[in-house]
Parts: structure tokens; sequence; C-alpha cells
């Protein structure tokens, strides 16, 4: 199995007709995905290779029976473009685009939980999400993704997103899926989502989790892996030689008052069992361990 998505999942994209949106778009389909609308309202009735524009989601979900959303806006028009996404009646809603200020990212959070509980925001500021042979909704690029299993990978950094695929093709190593959650201050979605969907995977069988510097959300996923997960687990925390209070590449990625650290989430992982590489590669060989213990 996979989780989130699957080669029945049908998406509709929000700015497809965007030079960014066309483009990912048609790798998309091209991969397999079921592509099977775009937004515009300005270009309603239009085609972009062949796949109808729709002046809302709304419309979109009637005419095709989409229950995906993959977001290209630029960041000002996000918040519309997700609450539009929900409203439209999809389940999931990706948003690739960055810059998205935090405020709209709170705004967001919580407006979903509260008004559309059964819907799931990933990102702002993800690459999306692969079920390697099956889906592959963002950026990913999808030749580095090996299917069939058994390895789950979550990352909060895009690029160790596409690291941990590429390690894990080197070895041979099939995923069931991987799931970019995006390094802003409030993601959609969490780490302890997506390892309680891996957990309750029965074709997931181990679990790579690439985190870096900055939040807590390390240290929360870590007293989550003690307390509830069964499946072994392998981490890799970017950040060691960072230097102290400064914020490295993502706006989650700050360090204050001696939290957030490298060494701290390290320390938490490893007390709640998971295997710690020093780096992607070293994660990557103890994941091939694993894999070959199971």
């Amino acid at each position: 199995m996979s989780i989130f998505v699957d080669e029945n999942t049908k998406v509709v994209y929000q700015g497809l007709t965007g030079s960014q949106g066309r483009f990912y778009g048609k790798i998309n389909r091209e991969y397999g995905t079921q592509v099977v609308a775009g937004t515009n309202p300005k270009k309603a009735g239009e085609e972009v290779d062949g796949v109808p524009i729709f002046a809302n989601v709304g419309d979109a979900v009637r005419a095709t029976g989409a229950d995906a959303s993959c977001v290209f806006i630029p960041a000002p028009g996000v918040r519309d473009a997700v609450i539009d996404a929900a409203e439209g009646g999809v389940k999931l809603i990706i948003v690739i685009t960055e810059g998205v200020p935090a405020h709209d990212e709170a705004w967001l959070f919580n407006k979903l939980r509260r008004d559309f509980p059964d819907v799931r925001l990933l990102g702002p500021n993800c690459p999306g999400i692969i079920s390697p042979g099956k889906a592959n909704i963002g950026i990913t690029a999808g030749h580095i993704a090996k299917p069939g299993g058994p390895v789950g990978i979550v990352s909060r950094s895009g690029t160790l997103t596409y690291q941990a695929l590429y390690e894990l093709q080197q070895k041979g190593i099939g995923v069931t899926t991987c799931v970019g959650i995006g390094g802003d201050p409030v993601p959609g979605t969490s780490f302890i989502d997506c390892l309680s969907a891996f957990e309750d995977d029965p074709e997931t069988k181990a679990v790579m989790m690439f985190g870096e510097i900055g939040g807590t959300s390390e240290e929360e996923a870590a007293e989550f892996i003690k307390s509830s997960m069964s499946k072994p687990v392998v981490s890799y925390i970017a950040g060691v030689t960072a230097p102290p209070g400064k914020k490295m590449g993502h706006a989650g990625a700050i360090v204050s008052g001696g939290k957030g650290t490298a060494a701290a989430k390290m320390d938490a992982l490893r007390e709640a069992g998971v295997l710690v590489g020093m780096n992607p590669t070293e994660a990557g060989e103890l994941m091939a361990k694993v894999v070959a213990a199971l």
C-alpha cells in the first residue's frame, strides 16, 4: 500500500496555466499521475496540454471527480487557493509554493482544523509527495524513487527528500511513499502525522525520517516513536555544524534558547530507539541493514 496518495488519486492543479504549474503538471502526468484538471478563473473552458481548465476547484471536482489539489499559486494567493480547494471538496491539498507568510500558514492550519477537519494540507513550501510507481504530485524527480516498498520516508527538507530516495535507490530498496512536509514554521502535516500513517500501513515495514535544526518537531516525533511505533525508524538530522542562534535555510530552522539543536534532536531520537546516521549516506546504510533484517 501507500499513504495519502496512490494510482487512484485524481489531482487538480491550481496554477496549471502558469509556467511552473504547467511544467510540473506535465511531468507528473507523464509519470502516471491522474492530472485531471487545472484552475484559473480567467481561463475557464480552455485546456493546457489536453487538461481542462475550470474557474474553481468545486467546478473541477464536480466535472472530474478530483480528490486532491496541487497548488502552484504565487504566495500572496495561497490562502485563498487552499480555501477554494477545501470548499471545493478535495481531501488532500499539496502546496508547493514557498514564501507563504507565517501568519497565513497559522491561519490556514487553524481554519482547516476547525472547519475542514477531514482535509489534509501538505506544505506549504514542500516538494510534495510520491508513491513510487503510483502517483507523483509536486516537484520530486520520479526516476530516483524505486517502487515496491518496504520503506516509508518523511522529510522536512526538499533536498534531503531527494537524497533519501536516492540513497535507498542506490541500495535497491523500494519505497511505499515519500512525503516532503516542508520546513516552514507552521506545516500543515507533521512528522507525527506521517509516522502514524506509516505505522498503520501494512506494506511499510520501516521508516526513514530526515529532519533539521530548529523547532521541536523532531523531539515530538521521538516521543511518538517511543510510545506508539512498533516499526524501526532510521533518522538523519541536518545542521550539526550550524552556528548557534542563526536561521539556516528554512524559515523553521531557527535555534533559540538551547532548543532545536541537532545534538538535542539526535539525543532524543536515540533515546527513543531510533538509529541515527551522521550523514544521509550513513542513514541509508543503516536502513539497508534494517531492511536486510526484516
